[in-house]
């Protein structure tokens, strides 16, 4: 498996945007299992409560606590095609602007309070591309 990561990563900056394998520190994650945001955004129905994984910009972090007094943090996903709000609970170590793939449940709806909340990823993991590997990102 080294000699192919060694393979993919001589060969991704070749290939332009995303690349067709981004590394993870958990292994390999093909592209094919990355979705769109476009796609997230315009079919929320087929998405909705099932694992998703996307990438973009992060905008917009905010810290808080929980109502048991968990750290939790928020912040918008965006890309050419959209946002998506990102919450999850612990610590987050993530910045404005810092270019990130986000695994976790998508939901399209949910209400709190009087509030719906469309459009929101539970965070399972969050991974930094530019910490994965600087070269990979513009």
């Amino acid at each position: 498996m080294a000699s192919f990561t060694m393979r993919a990563r001589q060969f991704l900056p070749v290939i332009g945007l995303l690349p067709a394998v981004l590394l993870l520190a958990s292994g390999l994650v093909f592209a094919s299992s990355m979705l769109d945001l476009a796609d997230l955004i315009s079919h929320p129905e087929q998405y909705d409560r099932q694992e998703v994984i996307v990438s973009g910009e992060v905008t917009n972090v905010q810290l808080a606590t929980n109502r048991q007094g968990q750290p939790a943090y928020g912040f918008l996903l965006k890309d050419h095609a959209g946002t998506v709000k990102v919450i999850g609970l612990g610590q987050v170590e993530v910045r404005e602007g810092d270019q990130v793939i986000v695994e976790g449940i998508f939901t399209r709806l949910r209400q709190a309070g009087r509030t719906i909340i469309y459009n929101e990823i539970k965070a399972l993991s969050i991974k930094s591309m530019t910490r994965m590997n600087p070269d990979l990102v513009g």
